[in-house]
């Protein structure tokens, strides 16, 4: 299952992902169809993940209403938006505004590490530890969004990265049951302005900027990937492939880090924790490569699909 928010005559609506690019409009169709009224967690892609069992129920079983539709049923449909074609709506970030900081790891893959020790003539040393930074809400923006190039770097680069959804409240999850605490997966493009990052002395501020958080383009519910530490990342910067890794690959797995970061450190439902980056960031290319407006990045995670932006200029 997919789950996607889209724009539609100037709403937010949380839909479903079906066969043929049809967006099921989950609420539309509960209203209309199945007689289950208006719930609120049909409302907001937050609303839905809090939402638990009862969310994946009436997600389901519009799925199914809408699979045994005729081309004429599924005409009928369309007609009062109960199904939206992907090419006639608008997909934007899967939770647009998140009630939390979105947090990521830092030096999670090894050859990353090796490749930022060997451009800044550092001493080779790995985290004995996850290392954690945050973005805000801000930053966040979703497929086929504008990234800004905003006057205040002259080096702005990009990471992909898997981002998980936490599913429901939790502290001091051990490792055995992180997976129970998880709603999904999306993809990170985590945009980074590094003149800003080394002159900070810490990665808040470079991290941070309007626009630097892509997500999406939609939200794939952990039943659909039953091994997230088996995933294909792929980044390309106008079509040519700049990152190409395995998730495999990280130094800290899922269950490790969510273990430590929720150690004393409740986490809750909508939370996005985006699990570090893998080696060809620009920074670290010889000679570096830093991204300029006009330039489109593509994020690819095997099972998840493809985030896409574009580098604007600052208005």
């Amino acid at each position: 299952m997919r789950f996607v928010t889209f724009t539609l005559k100037k709403q937010n609506r949380v839909g479903l992902m079906a066969p043929g690019d049809l967006i099921i409009d989950l609420a539309e169709v509960n209203r209309r169809y199945l007689k289950g009224g208006s719930p609120s967690y049909l409302t907001t892609m937050q609303a839905f993940i809090e939402g638990g069992a009862k969310a994946l129920g009436a997600a389901k079983r519009a799925a199914r209403y809408v699979g045994v539709q005729s081309p004429e049923g599924l005409k009928r449909l369309g007609s009062v938006g109960a199904v939206v074609q992907l090419g006639r709506a608008k997909i934007i970030s899967p939770i647009p505004w998140p009630r939390k900081n979105v947090i990521l790891l830092g030096v999670n893959y090894k050859e990353h590490v090796e490749e930022g020790a060997r451009a800044r003539s550092l001493e080779l040393k790995y985290p004995e530890a996850p290392v954690f930074f945050t973005k805000p809400a801000t930053s966040v923006i979703g497929h086929l969004g504008k990234v800004v190039h905003h006057r205040a770097t002259e080096k702005l680069d990009y990471e992909i990265e898997l981002a998980v959804i936490i599913g429901k409240k939790g502290r001091d999850i051990p490792k055995e049951k992180v997976y129970d605490y998880i709603f999904g997966y999306t993809i990170c493009l985590d945009m980074t302005a590094r003149d800003l990052q080394r002159r900070h002395g810490q990665w808040f501020k470079g991290k941070s900027l309007d626009t630097l958080c892509p997500l999406g383009p939609w939200i794939v519910h952990k039943s659909a990937l039953p091994n997230p530490q088996a995933l294909r990342l792929i980044c390309r910067v106008n079509g040519e492939v700049m990152q190409d890794d395995n998730t495999s690959n990280m130094i800290f797995d899922i269950p490790t880090t969510i273990e430590s970061l929720s150690s004393g450190m409740t986490l809750e439902p909508g939370e996005i924790i985006s699990t570090g980056t893998p080696s060809g960031v620009g920074f670290a290319r010889v000679p570096p490569f830093f991204l300029k407006p006009g330039d489109k990045v593509e994020g690819e995670i095997e099972g998840i699909g493809v985030l896409q932006v574009e580098i604007a200029a600052p208005a």
